[in-house]
């Protein structure tokens, strides 16, 4: 089990770099090819397409050729993805580069959150807030590479740390045994179990019926709002911080950096909190934080009252992504082979479409109401979480009356 963990760990350090990398060299590989920044946005769309669709086909691919086969796959895509984008390559081939490269990441992020919730029965959110750390450790360290390396005029290699490192967690997969259990949920003698009979019963094949069908599409909604909030906070911070408070750009880049430092510090401690006072109550007082410390930051007016909400902001959201996605398989029992996929791949939407509406926001509306906006949408975060927070006291309830009556 401590095996898996530290290779999910380290396949989660992996997709923590390769979503920034882009993003940290996009000035110097577009002045290399001549090209705008608008392009650049295409660029980054299409990764970010090519990342829904690994999200979304990756339930395919592990039916077909188990979840270690399909790591494999994705891994493999991802490292040769990263190693073209190093060749520099004439920029139209770097489209189809782009969509394989998200594909690779989206469907390691997909597999291993399903591998992880559906293997490891106990204290399931620390396994899952700590991948999560190490993906923020991932999205912290890439910039610093890349800026050392476009300093020293070496920036394409960027791409080539990223698939060395994709290279190495590609061994560990091929090469590493779990132990028969772990082994058989990878998928490793799904071939022998297929012609056992009994455990070769047909599932539904939309396993969301009625009742938990609502429960899914309440959280797909959660999470295509929380990402896209996530990523509207990481990306637009300093340009809020610009012409909010009149920081510098090269301060105001800090923002950036003081969020995801709190983000992978609060992650340390997010899941042995959701497992003491339960999932529910978790993900229902971290929203109502956040929407607290967004009504307050419209109010800040200077530097260190505003880096003390996004600091607040980053513990306060860490573990909101990983442990609502264990909440919710959890709500959904029976279908862990596909909600985290469907969850994933809801949040990448929102990543999406979400800035885009923030990005527009700042173009025509006053800074302060930028951050009204973004209050807005963590409060439907509030009515959500607390949702299902009703929603899941009551199954619970209704769980220990069976008991009850069972046992007289």
């Amino acid at each position: 089990m401590k095996r898996l963990i530290w290779i999910g760990c380290l396949s989660y350090f992996l997709i923590g770099l390769a979503h920034v990398v882009l993003g940290s060299v996009l000035p110097v590989l577009l002045e290399h090819y001549g090209r705008e920044y608008s392009e650049g946005g295409t660029l980054i769309f299409t990764q970010f397409a090519g990342f829904l669709g690994g999200v979304l086909v990756s339930p395919i691919l592990n039916k077909k050729f188990g979840k270690r086969g399909g790591l494999l796959i994705a891994v493999s895509m991802l490292c040769a993805a990263e190693l073209a984008y190093m060749l520099l390559l004439p920029w139209e081939w770097l489209y189809p580069i782009a969509a394989c490269a998200g594909f690779g990441f989206g469907m390691i992020e997909a597999v291993i959150g399903t591998i992880i919730i559906a293997a490891i029965k106990e204290k399931t959110a620390v396994a899952m807030s700590r991948l999560e750390v190490l993906f923020g450790v991932g999205a912290m360290v890439m910039p610093l590479i890349a800026s050392g390396m476009i300093t020293q005029g070496l920036w394409r290699f960027s791409f080539l740390v990223i698939s060395l490192f994709a290279l190495v967690t590609l061994l560990f997969w091929s090469k590493s045994s779990f132990g028969e259990t772990i082994n058989a949920e990878l998928g490793v003698k799904k071939a022998t179990a297929s012609l056992s009979g009994s455990d070769s019963m047909p599932k539904k094949a939309f396993p969301y019926q009625g009742k938990s069908l609502w429960i899914l599409l309440m959280f797909m909604l959660f999470f295509f709002i929380y990402v896209g909030t996530e990523m509207s906070l990481a990306n637009f911070m300093p340009a809020i911080l610009i012409e909010k408070i009149g920081m510098k750009e090269a301060g105001a880049a800090l923002s950036v950096t003081c969020f995801w430092v709190a983000m992978s510090i609060g992650r340390i401690f997010a899941g042995t909190i959701a497992e003491r006072i339960h999932y529910r109550v978790y993900v229902f007082v971290s929203c109502i934080a956040a929407l607290i410390l967004l009504a307050i930051f419209p109010f800040t007016a200077s530097i260190w009252s505003s880096f003390v909400v996004i600091l607040l902001l980053g513990l306060f959201m860490s573990g909101i992504f990983s442990i609502a996605l264990v909440f919710a398989s959890k709500m959904l029992a029976g279908s862990e082979e596909s909600t985290p996929s469907i969850l994933i791949a809801s949040g990448g939407v929102g990543g999406a479409l979400i800035p885009l509406l923030t990005g527009w926001s700042m173009d025509h509306l006053k800074v302060n109401q930028t951050s009204w906006m973004l209050a807005l949408f963590t409060l439907f975060m509030v009515i959500l979480s607390f949702a299902a927070f009703q929603i899941q006291r009551k199954q619970r309830g209704y769980k220990e009356q069976q008991v009850i009556q069972a046992g007289l």
